[in-house]
């Protein structure tokens, strides 16, 4: 059995990660599953959130949205819409994003394209989560 797992990560623009890791741990739709060498395949659609991935003593964390997840015994594909590495965020322009979804959806409610927003919102609070993990990691 492999000490690693092989993660590639993405998106319709091309390849964010791809780099042989201890463990992956990824928002699917129904909460957030982790992934070892030798996992059982499986595959699970992905929700707005954050990935956080370990090499050695190491996490790193990106900030998905919306997207497929294929695990194998020793690969994990990540397909996303978008994926941001935490360090790579404007955390100032992600929070601006997060409040002016919460505007729009306190201001037209049901008038507004409700799952529009709730995507939009959902994707800043991930870029949000990804910074905020990975400063205090260091």
């Amino acid at each position: 059995m492999d000490t690693q797992l092989e993660l590639e990560i993405v998106t319709p623009t091309g390849v964010v990660v791809r780099e042989n890791v201890d463990e992956v741990e990824a928002p699917g739709v129904m909460g957030h599953f982790g992934v070892l060498p030798g996992h059982r395949p499986f595959m699970s659609q992905l929700r707005a959130g954050q990935l956080r991935y370990r090499t050695g003593n190491d996490n790193h964390y990106v900030a998905v949205h919306w997207g497929f997840a294929e695990v194998l015994p020793d690969k994990v594909t990540i397909l996303v819409e978008t994926a941001e590495i935490a360090g790579d965020i404007d955390l100032e322009r992600a929070e601006s994003a997060k409040k002016r979804a919460e505007e729009r959806m306190q201001q037209f409610g049901a008038a507004y394209d409700a799952d529009k927003v709730k995507a939009e919102y959902d994707r800043a609070q991930a870029r949000i989560d990804a910074v905020e993990q990975a400063r205090k990691q260091s």
